[in-house]
């Protein structure tokens, strides 16, 4: 697995299946899951199908967010398919992206839908 900090920029190794996102301080999640994706898919953020489409951006932030009163919301985990990989978030610090077996990010996601694989 290689580990990426966040620099905005991704190199993709030529046999790596998994790669490892670190979640800047002032990123959302939902934006690092888009960027992340287009960076491995190597396609710009708009040409991806919505992230809407797959989960609530607004809801994903939200449950990795800090709690009402301010402070930092601690653990929790969540899994979902988008654009041919399998998108894991730690504790709304690391974003896992895992290609799919016998898919690529390459592909285009042509189904109407994307299903939770955990």
């Amino acid at each position: 697995m290689k580990r990426v900090k966040n620099s905005g920029v991704f190199r993709r190794l030529a046999r790596s299946r998994t790669v490892e996102y670190e979640i800047g301080p002032d990123e959302s999640v939902s934006t690092a899951v888009v960027r992340a994706v287009s960076a491995v898919d190597g396609r710009e953020p708009p040409s991806l199908r919505s992230l809407a489409a797959v989960v609530d951006p607004t809801a994903l932030d939200a449950l990795f967010g800090p709690q009402h009163d301010g402070t930092p919301r601690r653990g929790g985990r969540l899994s979902f398919v988008y654009s041919d990989c399998c998108i894991t978030i730690d504790n709304g610090e690391y974003l896992t992206l895992q290609l799919l077996e016998g898919r690529s990010c390459d592909e285009r996601d042509e189904e109407p839908t994307d299903g939770c694989v955990r």
